[in-house]
């Protein structure tokens, strides 16, 4: 047979592709020279067929062995020739059917050369039946249109030949590739997977029912988190998948690459309770074993596959219900499988596909005839294969279709066959079916029990991240709690016994109202860690942002409330003692108010100031996922509760440095005033205690508070412990001296003390030793003073007493001798002269006249006769005649001394180096006295 001049099977192979595509638009040119006169050939152009007349039927598909995907033919040819077989069997029609093939050895070339000759050169064909390999099947069915035929094929699932605007005259009783999305897309609704990622091979099959998916899923509202394809690797794009947390995972890969995507899965741990796999289930059986070209062995490709969901059509159906041709699948499936027998040949999962194909073009040939025969009587015309309205009868017969076949229900909707897909899954290394979807009725139908996931629920479709507030723990907001109510309590104790005790000398020295400050100060700063223990589990998002403020507030007015005062009262002990002029110098209570206001005044400033210009707002940390202790499939995600603004540091910053100028100025007061010795005024080793204490822990309780930012527990837990430990110390320190003290000794912290102050200075090298008043007990303070000098000086006076008497006894002896007084005597009598310089009231004189006159002299001079050295002290000094003689002597010097108390003789006249006729105690002495006087 020469082929005609638009014949290119002489090129085979190696013709290049534009002219088989345009060898395909031109065949209906070629047709009207070659093969549209069909008289030429002796055959009848009319579309009816005689009673018993065979219909022949064209059949394409490869033959040959060595062709690519000649197995799926070997397999379908026992099942056609079964279906013509049972439809002459059911005499319900009037033509028998025989079939014809040609073999397209999934060539292009061949395949179209083929076609050409049956066309030109074959019988009458009314149908093409046939079509396995896509590039083939595309380029034929393209072009049929504009031969006025319609073309069936039972294996071509390529979703190219879907295109109805392209291949608007081709039909298939096998379900697509794309008719396994429907069904994905509502086993993922079935289980409410919301999320999932595709991994494809990047070839035209797979990226195009991706394509589809992706807009069924977009349908479906079903979020695709990520899509993967590759070519030849796939383990970096399996690794992006983890990372963007994919956990449904849909492949659409052949199985010779699919070992290497679940040995990629094994080694990056994505298989198990937390994964599931959907893949493609036309894989040949085994496969893993075929195509592992993995460095993973079986045993870790099992473990990666274990519960992995294949889908793929269904290729019999499970109903057992009589179809068609009045058998059950399960009975068809029999009599095919004896005829695979006979001929010695494989199956193939496509050939209840091409038996229900052949009843359907019977069907339609029949019911087209049935029109047609109508329509001639109508209208007296005779349809011919070329008639185009005969052409638009058999599709629109074709979708019309509607019978149960062995692969269930046959119906078209716009070419495709809306089939089965079955559901199988991986268990234990063979596939089970577990359900199966019809997509005539959109139903999912899973088998009880029949899926086994890894875990003891299905997958979640996302690491679910449940917000857990990272909050104070119960147990130990409790204890924290009893401390502080503890130390409340404590304060309350200290704030009665200081009430109580106010009228009392030791309290009243101390500053009650400035006592009570300090307490305030302290139960304020224990009320704040109540409010520290609180997050957003105890209140509300808005609640806890003024919760922010107050606590922050109490705690800084608290300070320095308690440590205000403290200073204030330090500050009352240094203005006094610091006055080395010594005069009168009153500070009362209410001075010690206006500073501790002042003090109050700047915290508030600096407190509106803040709340007003950059207020404290509720932040929220989160921090990084952490597995659920308790095993579920769920990720924790950590969050934490901040009062925090926009320039912290800032205002943080004024604060301490406000606090910590506070803290230094206190402690230069207690420096200064630490030689002040009565503990009733003075506190300031108990405030340099409180500050030392102070100051460290709270460096120490910040510094730990900020490493422990994200530990809200023992951050509470040191910021707690640090309030209670200052509070407790600093009121420990001020109440508990003054508590022991008025249980022992109440009145030895007033009395039996001096009251003295030092101060060295560079320019003055003077030593000072002074009684001072104080300000409440200024004249209790000067008695004490004065009760020390006055013991001082009676010892003093009894020593001089004694040389007088010595003196006056050796002039008595030696009348003879110039009656005088030593020179040298002068400084000690005049000793006694100058006791006025050291009293300043009547009180104090006549204590010191009345000691004097009870003392007893002692003998201790070394200027005494030495015959009187041997003789006792109470025999000589205190015999009759010596106590007469000391007497008569020493009341007129006492007398003289003491005058100025009188008004006798001026006060100023204190010098023991004048003269006495000079002195003016000697001019306005009476004459008696003065006798008395000059006869010594």
């Amino acid at each position: 047979m020469a082929p005609s001049r638009w014949d290119c099977g002489g090129l085979g192979m190696f013709l290049p592709m534009g002219c088989l595509l345009l060898s395909a638009l031109l065949f209906q040119f070629a047709l009207a020279k070659v093969c549209n006169d069909r008289t030429k050939h002796g055959q009848d152009n009319n579309w009816f067929a005689k009673d018993g007349e065979n219909l022949p039927i064209m059949v394409l598909m490869p033959m040959n062995e060595s062709a690519l995907m000649s197995s799926i033919s070997q397999g379908i040819e026992p099942a056609v020739q079964l279906a013509i077989k049972h439809i002459r069997e059911s005499r319900k029609y009037t033509f028998s059917l025989i079939t014809k093939i040609y073999d397209t050895e999934c060539d292009n070339a061949k395949g179209l050369r083929a076609f050409f000759d049956a066309i030109c050169y074959g019988p009458k064909h009314l149908m093409i039946f046939g079509g396995v390999c896509p590039s083939v099947t595309s380029i034929i069915a393209e072009s049929l249109e504009g031969w006025n035929l319609v073309q069936l094929s039972f294996a071509a699932t390529t979703p190219v030949l879907a295109d109805k605007k392209k291949y608007p005259n081709f039909f298939r009783t096998v379900p697509s590739d794309n008719a396994v999305n429907p069904a994905v897309v509502k086993f993922l609704n079935f289980y409410n997977w919301s999320r999932v990622g595709t991994l494809t091979q990047d070839v035209q099959r797979f990226s195009e029912v991706r394509n589809d998916l992706t807009n069924e899923l977009e349908k479906a509202d079903i979020q695709i988190a990520d899509t993967e394809s590759f070519s030849n690797d796939p383990c970096v794009n399996v690794k992006k998948l983890k990372d963007n947390d994919v956990r449904i995972i849909i492949g659409q890969f052949d199985e010779n690459l699919a070992s290497k995507v679940f040995c990629c899965a094994y080694n990056l741990n994505m298989y198990g309770s937390k994964y599931q796999w959907i893949i493609p289930g036309w894989y040949q059986g085994n496969w893993w074993e075929q195509a592992n070209s993995t460095n993973c062995t079986t045993k870790k490709l099992l473990a990666a596959m274990e519960g992995y969901i294949s889908v793929d059509f269904e290729p019999l159906s499970a109903r057992q219900i009589k179809g068609i041709s009045g058998r059950t699948p399960k009975e068809y499936e029999r009599e095919y499988n004896r005829e695979l027998l006979q001929k010695g040949i494989e199956s193939s999962k496509f050939h209840g596909f091409a038996y229900d194909g052949i009843w359907v073009i019977a069907k339609t040939l029949t019911r087209v005839m049935e029109l047609l025969r109508i329509k001639q009587r109508q209208n007296f015309h005779n349809f011919t294969v070329d008639d185009r309205e005969v052409g638009k009868l058999v599709l629109d017969v074709m979708n019309e279709t509607n019978f149960n076949g062995v692969t269930g229900q046959v119906m078209f909707r716009n070419g495709e066959r809306m089939g089965t897909i079955k559901f199988n899954q991986f268990q234990e290394g063979q596939e089970v079916k577990v359900g199966e979807y019809n997509a005539i009725a959109d139903v999912l139908d899973l088998i009880n029990n029949s899926i086994r996931f890894q875990g003891v629920e299905p997958p979640k479709d996302r690491t679910f991240v449940r917000l857990q507030r990272r909050h104070i723990n119960v147990p130990l907001y409790s204890i924290l709690s009893t401390m502080t109510i503890l130390g409340m309590l404590m304060a309350g104790a200290f704030l009665f016994f200081n009430i109580k005790n106010r009228n009392h000398r030791l309290i009243k020295m101390s500053s009650p109202y400035m006592n009570n400050l300090i307490i305030l100060g302290g139960m304020l700063s224990y009320a704040s860690i109540f409010l520290f223990g609180l997050d957003g589990g105890f209140v509300s998002d808005t609640e806890f942002e003024t919760l922010c403020t107050v606590r922050t507030w109490i705690l800084i007015v608290g300070y320095t409330t308690a440590f205000g005062a403290m200073f204030a009262k330090t500050w009352r002990v240094h203005a006094i003692f610091k006055n080395v002029k010594m005069k009168k110098k009153i500070i009362k209570d209410q001075k010690l108010l206006i500073i501790v206001g002042g003090m109050l005044l700047i915290d508030l400033c600096i407190l509106i100031c803040w709340q007003i210009v950059d207020p404290l707002k509720r932040t929220v940390e989160e921090y990084s996922l952490e597995p659920d202790p308790h095993g579920r499939d769920i990720a924790i995600r950590p969050f934490l509760e901040h009062c925090e603004n926009t320039h912290m540091t800032i205002w943080l910053g004024i604060v301490y440095a406000y606090k910590g100028l506070l803290m230094l100025f206190g402690c230069f007061l207690a420096w200064e005033t630490r030689n002040v010795s009565i503990p009733a005024l003075n506190d300031s080793k108990y405030i340099g205690m409180s500050v030392y204490n102070v100051g460290i822990m709270c460096i120490i309780g910040a510094a730990v508070s900020f490493l422990t930012r994200d530990q809200p527990n023992v951050q509470f837990c040191i910021v707690a412990l640090v309030i209670i430990f200052c509070s407790t110390i600093t009121l420990c320190l001020v109440f508990v001296p003054k508590l022991i003290t008025m249980r022992t000794n109440p009145d030895a912290a007033t009395q039996n003390r001096r009251l003295k102050f030092t101060q060295n200075q560079k320019k003055e090298d003077s030593k000072t030793s002074t009684s001072v008043t104080s300000v409440n007990q200024a004249n209790t303070s000067r008695l004490d003073g004065l009760q020390t000098d006055n013991h001082r000086l009676r010892m003093r006076i009894t020593e001089l007493d004694k040389e007088l008497e010595e003196v006056t006894m050796q002039l008595q002896d030696t009348p003879e001798k110039t009656p005088y007084i030593k020179q040298n005597h002068y400084p000690d009598a005049n000793n006694i002269l100058s006791i006025r310089n050291f009293t300043d009231g009547k009180d104090g004189e006549k204590s010191i006249l009345k000691n004097h006159l009870e003392q007893k002299p002692q003998a201790q001079w070394g200027s005494m006769d030495p015959s009187r050295i041997n003789r006792g002290p109470l025999e000589d000094i205190n015999s009759p005649e010596h106590i007469q003689r000391r007497l008569s002597l020493q009341l007129p010097i006492l007398h003289h001394a003491y005058l100025p108390s009188i008004g006798g003789v001026d006060a100023s006249c204190t010098s023991p180096n004048g003269s006495p006729g000079s002195s003016p105690r000697h001019r306005h002495m009476p004459p008696s006295y003065r006798v008395m006087v000059s006869g010594l």
